[in-house]
């Protein structure tokens, strides 16, 4: 494990952004498409996709980054919400709601509690 994260923690900067961007896009696609187009719907509770979603996402970003950690949580926040934005105004059959966002910020709560569980163990810097 540490020396994958050394290796990432090594590449450009543009590398780490690129890698960080996909997952965005590839979340927003599940996030904004149509429930009947998103492979893997209602497999599990809404509301713990969403805290598992943002989890990762989050944790990708505290893995990619090498400063400004503080920075990933704060821009998954906005993401979510503007994801919840995003499902009330568009016309894909999608529902914003505020529970979700709050599944999100536990999910962002549940990264950064588990990238300082790898600090203490020296898993990461």
């Amino acid at each position: 494990m540490r020396s994958l994260l050394s290796w990432l923690n090594t590449r450009p900067r543009p590398f780490r952004l690129g890698l960080y961007a996909l997952a965005c896009l590839i979340l927003m696609y599940l996030t904004l498409a149509p429930g009947r187009d998103v492979p893997g719907v209602g497999l599990v509770w809404d509301k713990a996709e969403h805290s598992i979603s943002w989890a990762v996402l989050t944790g990708a970003g505290l893995l990619l980054s090498t400063k400004r950690r503080w920075a990933i949580g704060v821009f998954a926040f906005v993401f979510g919400a503007g994801i919840e934005i995003a499902q009330t105004l568009l016309p894909f059959g999608r529902d914003g709601e505020v529970l979700d966002l709050v599944a999100d910020t536990i999910g962002i709560l549940v990264a950064y509690v588990a990238w300082f569980g790898m600090r203490a163990l020296g898993w990461a810097k």
